[in-house]
């Protein structure tokens, strides 16, 4: 596994991105039902096209297997393929961005428990909790801060 800050973002590799964001929603966000996993996927690409830094994990067949997106010292987004979770993956990308991008910041659905552990074990705290998320939707968001 490796991971590459990505330079140039093609329609070929947000496609690629999208299938594993959608894998790993589908396994981690079980809050979500299907048609709002339809819904939250068209705005994904625009995400991954619009984020400050994108940084991904490629598998020895350069096939992306998670990625993650910095805006300034603040985690957006971290995904990963289902099938690679519990590996070291999360934990090896999350410590890539504290330590070039300063990343001290970032949010979690208070439903995805696994979650929230992994960043309460990587050495954030809840610092704060709001009810709805960004959309306005009833899915309690906790914010955390190394």
């Amino acid at each position: 596994m490796k991971i590459v800050e990505v330079k140039e973002r093609t329609k070929d590799l947000i496609d690629k991105l999208l299938e594993v964001w959608e894998d790993s929603v589908k396994h981690t966000h079980l809050f979500l039902s299907s048609d709002e996993i339809k819904n939250i996927k068209k705005y994904v690409p625009q995400a991954l096209n619009g984020i400050q830094h994108l940084i991904i994990m490629i598998d020895d067949n350069n096939n992306p297997v998670a990625f993650m997106g910095i805006e300034n010292n603040k985690l957006e987004m971290l995904f990963i393929k289902n099938s690679k979770r519990k590996k070291g993956l999360g934990k090896k990308l999350l410590n890539y961005g504290i330590k070039n991008y300063n990343v001290k910041y970032l949010a979690v659905n208070e439903q995805n428990p696994d979650a929230k552990g992994f960043y309460e074990h990587m050495g954030f705290k809840v610092y704060q909790r709001n009810e709805l998320d960004d959309q306005g939707n009833s899915y309690p968001v906790l914010y955390m801060k190394k």
